[in-house]
């Protein structure tokens, strides 16, 4: 531990410390996709719009608010029943949630980047060749085709969660659905949130004129609105601008004294590096910790422990156990 100190003392003395490991190529912008910027204005829309709720009260942006970082400011964060944004929000005491959100709410900068083929913390969704839709879901060959990308598919999952957005059983059209297990189909828990947008006749006349399929308000699916939403996300938090960036572009451009010494840290002898790699700073793997869990833990619905098992509960692979995957620095800015 002396040694250690003693180490790092050093370093921070030092006025531009040498960087022991390479450092990570620029972001290249090839690793986004192009944005449509109608698609993106409707995304905007519907991001901040508490009518993908059961209950019409919470919108996607209460829990990944701009002034939060795209987070909600707080460990475990309330949903369905919580009144008040980040760190004011609180149990509605006409409505009080029974639970908190079992895992932390993630900020979304750079998810749009071609890269994330694995999101959530246990990775329980990613692009798979072999599945009908591309996509590996918990809803496994129920997943319906027609999501553009990675992010869209994982856009829409908080929808069908009774604790962030859904709303508790027999509380509304859509947390009756989602109990009864009627997601996808006609009348499923998606038809009944993609029926209550192509009801608004501004949304519908927004969705004519950026899709081509889509020619009366009959034809708005949810994977529209969830690909419209997917889109404004990858553009509104696309990030690869910071110094740091100039600075792997061009390493005459500044970077402060400080930052330097972060830098040499992160990809020298603290090693941050060997998991936060890449133009991402993710290695985008699964590592188990040893962290304590915070919290009441996720599990299954069947299931009455609270330990959160991590990449386990979706592979049933014992050396998974406790593992969560590696969150890209770059989308905590």
């Amino acid at each position: 531990m002396k040694t250690a100190l003693v180490t790092a003392f050093a370093l921070c003395l030092a006025p531009f410390p040498s960087v022991a490991g390479p450092l990570p190529d620029p972001v290249d912008p090839a690793s986004f996709a192009p944005v449509d910027l109608d698609e993106a204005i409707l995304g905007q829309l519907l991001f901040y719009d508490p009518i993908l709720s059961g209950n019409r009260n919470i919108a996607c942006a209460t829990c990944h608010h701009p002034d939060f970082a795209t987070s909600d400011g707080v460990s475990l964060g309330l949903g369905e029943g919580g009144v008040g944004l980040g760190l004011e929000r609180r149990g509605d005491p006409d409505n009080m949630p029974p639970h908190r959100i079992p895992r932390n709410s993630p900020a979304l900068f750079n998810l749009g980047a071609r890269e994330f083929t694995v999101l959530f913390h246990d990775g329980r969704i990613e692009v798979d060749a072999e599945m009908p839709s591309g996509f590996r879901t918990p809803l496994d060959d129920d997943m319906l085709d027609g999501f553009a990308s990675l992010l869209s598919a994982q856009t829409m999952f908080p929808v069908l969660s009774p604790d962030e957005m859904a709303g508790q059983n027999m509380e509304n059209d859509v947390a009756k659905a989602v109990r009864q297990g009627l997601i996808t189909a006609q009348g499923g828990a998606w038809d009944i949130l993609a029926r209550r947008v192509a009801g608004l006749p501004d949304y519908a006349q927004r969705f004519q004129s950026v899709y081509d399929h889509i020619t009366t308000p009959d034809d708005i699916g949810f994977t529209d609105i969830s690909n419209a939403i997917a889109v404004f996300v990858a553009h509104e938090w696309r990030s690869d601008s910071s110094a740091f960036d100039a600075y792997l572009r061009d390493r005459s451009a500044p970077l402060d004294a400080d930052a330097q010494k972060g830098m040499a840290l992160f990809y020298g002898e603290a090693g941050c590096s060997t998991c936060h790699a890449g133009a991402f700073q993710t290695d985008h793997s699964f590592h188990a910790m040893g962290a304590p869990q915070l919290g009441p833990g996720k599990a299954a619905v069947f299931e009455t422990h609270t330990r959160d098992t991590g990449r386990m509960g979706v592979t049933g692979n014992g050396a998974d156990a406790y593992a969560f995957r590696t969150p890209s620095l770059r989308n905590v800015m």
